[in-house]
């Protein structure tokens, strides 16, 4: 895959914070020697037990000792990501890298890791209101414009259900961000009408489940479109349609790439899901730790641009993923994309299909 030449964003705040993502360690540390955190929101979901995999595999590739690499989950809590991370700091790693459950509640987070010494890089969701070192994640406004742009393309009018994310997540707000770029204008021309909106705390399906009855329920299922935002919440609304025989003719989108998402794809009750290539966002992330902890610019040691993103506080030196090879809609059409990229099997996908209406790719 082609990337872009890295090229470090010239803003007076990313170079006054530049040094503190790039100034860490001595440079020219024995990588041996080097020892890395890793707090995972959840491993309750699919996708981040992969993510953990990957960033694991990328760290002992860089020659990090897999005993240096010290490994937490959260289970989805966002106190206990705190009290997991303090541990963590406390166990004398050299960089923190934290897929955040929640970018507001880990702000003591960075605090306590830099007063130790500690550099901390947020994967995925970014940590506000911190002097975080480094940001790595994929372009949240453009998952939502994949959707937007999918979704409107299969119905353009009638009464819509929308279900946003966690409220507490920033990505949220973004994807919804993109979403509208191709949904307000049907609202504006008096197409579409969003009989409900809600948000789904912590992403929770349960939610979503809740949203999709009621809003059946209240519009005598006279629904022409669900709009979930990731997988988790698309396949509890897909839950709901199936109680009322709707299944497959209302359309739904999602996002991740759940091995669940592309099989309900390949049943017709899901419309897409937004596939973004999560290896590549977690090897820059393990890439970027390593740097930090050798003390090496980040700009000499990765090859992608890097932008700044603000988070409340500083302008925040970030690789924000969003090239079309990178991530990009997946439907039935082009599911082998998936097993290409070594995501899932073919196998996996279609285990609820007869094996007879299988595609020959």
């Amino acid at each position: 895959m082609k990337m872009k030449r890295c090229v470090l964003a010239v803003t007076a705040a990313v170079m006054m914070f530049s040094s503190l993502a790039y100034g860490g360690e001595e440079p020219g540390k024995d990588v041996s020697e080097l020892k890395i955190g890793l707090s995972m929101a959840t491993l309750q979901e699919e996708r981040w037990e992969k993510d953990k995999q990957i960033v694991i595999k990328e760290l002992t590739e860089q020659g990090i000792l897999e005993e240096n690499i010290y490994v937490q989950s959260a289970d989805g809590d966002e106190q206990k990501q705190v009290t997991q991370s303090e541990n963590l700091i406390t166990q004398g790693i050299d960089v923190l890298i934290i897929f955040p459950q929640n970018g507001d509640a880990c702000a003591p987070i960075v605090r306590s890791a830099h007063d130790a010494g500690v550099e901390v890089v947020a994967v995925d969701r970014i940590i506000n209101n911190a002097e975080l070192d480094f940001y790595v994640a994929f372009d949240a406004y453009t998952m939502g414009a994949i959707q937007g742009k999918y979704i409107t393309s299969l119905v353009d009018s009638g009464n819509w259900i929308m279900i946003a994310g966690a409220p507490t997540d920033p990505n949220a707000a973004l994807i919804r961000e993109g979403q509208m770029e191709y949904v307000q204008p049907l609202i504006d021309e008096g197409k579409v009408k969003v009989v409900l909106d809600q948000a789904a705390n912590y992403w929770n399906p349960d939610e979503a489940l809740l949203y999709t009855e009621q809003g059946l329920t209240a519009n005598n299922n006279d629904i022409q479109c669900v709009f979930t935002s990731n997988d988790g919440c698309a396949g509890a609304a897909v839950e709901a349609l199936e109680e009322q025989g709707l299944a497959g003719s209302v359309p739904v989108p999602g996002l991740d790439g759940d091995l669940a998402a592309c099989q309900r794809i390949v049943a017709g009750t899901q419309s897409m899901t937004v596939y973004r290539k999560l290896s590549i966002m977690d090897k820059y992330a393990a890439q970027v730790a390593v740097a930090l902890a050798q003390g090496v610019e980040v700009k000499d040691a990765v090859d992608y641009e890097i932008v700044a993103k603000n988070n409340n506080l500083i302008d925040v030196p970030s690789i924000l993923l969003k090239e079309e090879e990178e991530m990009f809609a997946v439907d039935a059409s082009n599911m082998e994309e998936i097993v290409k990229d070594g995501w899932l099997t073919k196998e996996e996908i279609y285990a609820n299909v007869p094996a007879e209406e299988w595609p020959e790719w």
